[in-house]
């Protein structure tokens, strides 16, 4: 019953990717416009496709790179299982293929909404949103494939004993995670580079010292900005989530394979679960996409209860069915997991709607920013990074109360029993990414209606259109900045998952080295502790933890901590040094067009832009590879050095600084952007004015 159950799995995944094709050639039915839109929409699509290929060339060494490594640890000294690379190979080209489709979908829709949006603004929102939730399905359904697919693999070809065969292929999936975390790296931080360099430059000279409107065709850098909105937003977010939902999925199902070691049934339960689980969310997020629309005349809170609709009942469906689907595959203490995945669900939609409130317009944090104009810049940089600050505390008290209840529900409220506790952590991240289909529809939608009202201006569309796309605009805005805090909530859940099976990890692979080494004991290095191979199948986690002295007063996990919590900081200047340094070229480009190429000002002459585009690839692809390569080489040196101790202590550290710090800048960008929006509406003395 339970094995046939399985196959539901691939089949929600191949479901996900035809309805993606199907939104996608939907899409493409729709008119792009006049001649000037469609160039437009070709010199974005051009920079994109440019840029993107040239990222994957430097992405592609890395993965060589690493490949190589693995294949010495797994073939030369027999440290990693065989299938190692070959994982860590697909969850990177899955990855980037899942971006790549996202993103060449945004640059074929972008002057479609905008033409959409003359008709109506619920056909604009209807088409803008149709080809975000692409970028929704293709991730779920390529994650989901992947994993349902080396599931299969493992499962055929791996053959130890029974209990110990699902711990190996869980574990061994784990690496596919890890290449999906690679691949995620870079085009988050290659993606974030390009997007805010060509944003600056194009503002800086363009708005501020020009004195010409956003998204105006005479500034060099307005197609740069354009390509930026698609390569970071859409591409690299694509990549980010999923990562935690490959992840989330990935972490869990171990931890269901070492909580129940001596009980194979039980076993492969636990780890079909949440593959199950994220199966239905599937399902239930393309219900929710058909639900999306709205009516003529909306507001701005009628835009965004109109994509709450499709969230929120997507939401309230999965919490239905998960119960559904642990009562028919009996999982134990299956009230207390189901409590689990609710508890993960509530916090995911408690941090998004703080998010919304900390950045949407609509609200008072936002609009204490744009007044605190009044008195000049110092007084709005000094607002919105109280703000910032300020929003830090609902998310980051949801994910800490949402680990407590999920570890009390999942374990019956019983703390020793810290197998079944950490999966529960595990499922609730599992739960709050259940209908990352639609979530993440909402959030691609941004850039894309972003795109269109830039389409609406350099195309000199009726002002009424241009109406129309700054309301999806600012919407996009709004649900960007939510997708940000739900991508970071989700991944601290998510890394707090991983944390408990790389503890798994390494039992295997001590395992490994038993068998493979003829070992009868092993003695644990900090401890001196000695075990046999029997003794070590009976290890909980708390085992462990205690053997590796991994606890607050060994000074290895301390300094693993400092690092960490260190790394999330020298990280973030790096990245931003990145886009200073990056900006000030474009400044200089933008400068240099204006002032040789005549008549560009006048509208006499088209600027180069493809010189910009290429300006902020190139910035991109030289600058991540620092902070790309610090963040890969780190985690490895402290283990070098500190062990297994000061390797926890730096995931920890990083984890709970990174957090804070990503929430923080998260949502003091989207309150400065969405206050700015306010002013440029006509608020506050509107557009020109000083404030």
């Amino acid at each position: 019953m339970q094995s046939n159950l399985f196959w539901f799995v691939p089949i929600a995944s191949v479901l996900a990717l035809f309805f993606a094709w199907y939104f996608f050639r939907t899409m493409m039915k729709e008119s792009e416009g006049t001649d000037t839109m469609k160039r437009i929409a070709s010199h974005v699509r051009k920079g994109a496709m440019a840029y993107i290929r040239q990222q994957y060339k430097v992405v592609g060494i890395f993965f060589l790179v690493l490949t190589i490594v693995f294949s010495i640890l797994a073939y030369g000294l027999n440290l990693q299982n065989e299938w190692v690379p070959f994982a860590f190979l697909t969850g990177g080209f899955f990855s980037g293929l899942a971006g790549f489709l996202g993103m060449k979908t945004a640059t074929f829709a972008s002057a479609r909404t905008a033409n959409a949006a003359q008709k109506s603004l619920n056909r604009g929102l209807k088409v803008a949103f149709r080809s975000g939730a692409v970028m929704g399905l293709v991730v779920v359904g390529l994650g989901l494939l992947d994993i349902s697919l080396w599931f299969i693999l493992l499962n055929y070809f791996i053959d130890v004993e029974a209990g110990e065969k699902l711990a190996i292929i869980t574990t061994t999936m784990l690496t596919f995670g890890m290449g999906a975390s690679t691949q995620a790296l870079f085009a988050r931080v290659g993606g974030g580079i390009f997007t805010k360099a060509a944003d600056v430059g194009a503002d800086l000279v363009g708005k501020v010292e020009a004195g010409i409107p956003e998204d105006d065709p005479r500034n060099p850098a307005t197609i740069a900005d354009n390509v930026g909105d698609n390569v970071g937003d859409v591409a690299g977010m694509g990549a980010d989530l999923y990562e935690s939902y490959c992840g989330s999925i990935l972490a869990t199902a171990a931890l269901g394979a070492a909580a129940f070691m001596s009980d194979t049934t039980l076993q492969f339960k636990a780890v079909l679960a949440p593959m199950l689980i994220a199966g239905v969310g599937i399902i239930l997020s393309i219900l929710g996409i058909y639900l999306v629309r709205t009516k003529e005349d909306a507001t701005q809170r009628n835009l965004l209860n109109a994509l709450g609709r499709g969230v929120n009942i997507s939401s309230v469906l999965i919490v239905i069915l998960s119960w559904v689907v642990l009562y028919i595959l009996d999982v134990p203490n299956h009230w207390g997991v189901w409590g689990a995945i609710v508890t993960g669900l509530l916090v995911g939609i408690i941090i998004g709607k703080a998010t919304e409130y900390f950045t949407s317009e609509e609200y008072s944090p936002t609009r204490k920013i744009a007044k605190s104009s009044d008195t000049g810049p110092a007084t709005v940089i000094i607002s919105g990074i109280g703000v910032g600050m300020f929003s830090t505390a609902i998310p980051v008290l949801s994910v800490v109360i949402g680990i407590i209840f999920a570890f009390l529900f999942a374990s019956g409220f019983d703390l020793t029993n810290m197998g079944m506790g950490l999966y529960g952590i595990g499922i609730a991240a599992v739960g709050m990414l259940s209908t990352l289909g639609i979530t993440l529809a909402t959030d691609a939608y941004g850039p894309i209606a972003d795109n269109a009202g830039g389409n609406a201006e350099m195309s000199g569309l009726d002002p009424k259109v241009r109406k129309r796309t700054d309301a999806l605009d600012s919407l996009g805005n709004t649900t960007a900045a939510t997708g940000k805090g739900f991508a970071i909530g989700s991944a601290a859940l998510t890394a707090l998952a991983l944390l408990a099976a790389y503890i798994e990890e390494i039992k295997v692979g001590i395992k490994r080295l038993f068998i493979d080494a003829g070992w009868t004991e092993y003695i644990f290095p900090d401890t001196t502790a000695i075990t046999t191979v029997e003794e070590l199948n009976h290890f909980s986690f708390a085992d462990f933890m205690s053997l590796f002295e991994v606890h607050l007063m060994n000074p290895k996990t301390l300094v693993g901590i400092f690092i960490g919590a260190m790394m999330a900081f020298m990280f973030s200047g790096l990245t931003m040094n990145a886009v200073g340094r990056a900006a000030a070229k474009m400044v200089e480009e933008v400068r240099r067009q204006f002032r040789e190429i005549k008549g560009i000002l006048k509208g006499e002459a088209e600027p180069d832009y493809a010189t910009c585009v290429a300006i902020s690839t190139k910035g991109a692809q030289v600058e991540m590879i620092i902070p790309s390569m610090l963040a890969i080489v780190v985690p490895i040196l402290t283990g070098l050095l500190f062990g297994i101790a000061g390797t926890m202590g730096l995931l920890v550290g990083g984890l709970s600084s990174g957090f804070v710090l990503a929430i923080f800048m998260a949502n003091s960008g989207g309150a400065w952007d969405n206050a700015k929006k306010y002013i440029e509406a006509g608020n506050l003395g509107g557009k020109g004015s000083d404030n």
